[in-house]
């Protein structure tokens, strides 16, 4: 049923996605298909060449490598569904695809919090205990905060899926949405959603709110240190290593915080869906090349693998 409620358990959902917009559907297609594919492929190449670069073995290009992954996946879990709802005339989805699109995307945005987190920390070792960066920053410690932040976003999401199991759905299930997000789950069930608003609210606090409060702890004894540096290069060289970081930590939360940290209602699903966009769709495209273009170890990296392969061609 598409209409009012009634006592009938609802088996799909129809996501709307952006049929509201008929006149520049293609247009929107293929921007949406060439951002997810230039997000592929840059994310992917991105990953394997640090693999390849024995120069770009250290925690900060690991830890980059493992944003680079979960990016991937991240923008994976939603567009490809969107892209294939374009052309579509039934636009469907079952109820526990629906809620196991959510689980994965909620699973890598969690993570994401948790690994924005730890490059913090990597960034405050290396610029406020510089001489004592790899003995800190050990690849052990490095492994285990990456799977930590792993671990921890299955649990957070997991959490949810149980409790949006307990739901019950009986009308409508338009979803005015282009993915099944929580927000949108929650107006359309027919249960008392409180304890799950007041879940959604708290997961958002202690991923969103703890994360964030991490890297502001280590941005404040970074800023100090250099502060304390005399040479206004120095100055800039430190503030540079960190720059990518903070753009890439204000995008994610800031776009992310705005869905999470309100209640749902029907009002705010436009403004829900054009933030979605952006922290979806825009934010996986941006990371690398925020973490890029102005990177000189990743220039260089290229240059060698481009002189490489060059080699390779002439001989």
């Amino acid at each position: 049923m598409t209409g009012g409620r009634n006592n009938t358990a609802i088996t799909k959902f129809i996501l709307v996605g952006f049929s509201d917009f008929p006149k520049v559907k293609l247009v929107l297609f293929v921007v949406f298909l060439g951002i997810y594919l230039f997000t592929v492929v840059w994310n992917l190449g991105l990953i394997v060449l640090i693999r390849i670069d024995p120069y770009l073995h250290t925690p900060m290009y690991f830890f980059l490598s493992n944003l680079s992954f979960l990016d991937f996946w991240y923008i994976s879990s939603t567009t490809p569904k969107m892209l294939s709802g374009f052309f579509r005339k039934h636009k469907s989805i079952s109820f526990m695809g629906c809620t196991m699109q959510y689980f994965f995307f909620s699973s890598l945005g969690l993570a994401e919090c948790c690994l924005l987190a730890a490059m913090a920390y990597d960034r405050y070792a290396a610029i406020c205990n510089p001489l004592l960066y790899t003995a800190i920053m050990s690849p052990s410690l490095c492994v285990q905060m990456v799977v930590g932040a792993y671990i921890t976003g299955l649990f957070g999401s997991l959490i949810q899926l149980y409790a949006i199991l307990q739901l019950h759905f009986c009308g409508p299930n338009v979803i005015n949405h282009f993915f099944c997000d929580l927000p949108q789950l929650l107006v359309l069930s027919c249960s008392e959603t409180f304890p799950l608003q007041v879940l959604k609210f708290v997961i958002a606090v202690i991923f969103g709110v703890a994360s964030v409060l991490v890297i502001l702890i280590s941005y404040s004894y970074i800023v100090g240190t250099i502060m304390k540096i005399s040479s206004v290069d120095g100055r800039v060289k430190a503030f540079n290593t960190c720059a990518s970081h903070l753009t890439a930590v204000t995008l994610f939360f800031g776009s992310g915080l705005f869905v999470y940290m309100r209640p749902s209602s029907d009002s705010s699903q436009g403004y829900d869906k054009m933030a979605s966009i952006f922290y979806t769709v825009v934010i996986p495209m941006l990371n690398p090349l925020i973490y890029s273009l102005r990177n000189k170890d990743i220039q260089d990296a290229l240059k060698r693998y481009k002189k490489r392969c060059l080699s390779r061609c002439h001989c």
